[in-house]
């Protein structure tokens, strides 16, 4: 296995719409189970979209050790390297899943019945905190 630097900067901007017939309490909450409480975040309401944003690696533990605990980490891998473009890569989360506690990534809209929750990465090195993110 390839050794890569440890040190990469990560930026990260969750996204999720809000219905009408949605509680925006309950979309929050499925968003910030993605990101876990250890995470040093900035949520921003409107009216019809949550986004949360983070500057801290500390906010992707949460994600890094479910990827490894359910056993989906070369899937992960696979999925933010093909969505990858320059510095950044998007993929979508489960929102039901979410709301459970569950990291499930979706490979389109239709996975998540009530919209998936958009996760952009950004990092001056994308392959770096990929595989920091999905290391075995």
């Amino acid at each position: 296995m390839r050794t890569r630097r440890v040190e990469f900067s990560v930026s990260l901007e969750l996204r999720a719409g809000v219905s009408p017939s949605e509680d925006p309490e309950k979309v929050q909450k499925a968003m910030l189970n993605v990101i876990g409480v250890k995470g040093e975040a900035q949520v921003v309401r409107d009216t019809d979209s949550i986004v949360i944003i983070s500057k801290s690696r500390k906010s992707l533990e949460r994600m890094r050790d479910q990827l490894r605990d359910r056993r989906v980490r070369g899937a992960a891998r696979r999925l933010i390297l093909a969505r990858s473009e320059g510095g950044s890569a998007t993929i979508m989360l489960n929102r039901q899943a979410a709301f459970e506690g569950v990291i499930a990534l979706c490979d389109n809209e239709v996975e998540s019945p009530l919209g998936p929750i958009y996760l952009r990465l950004e990092s001056d090195d994308i392959e770096g905190l990929t595989e920091w993110l999905t290391a075995y």
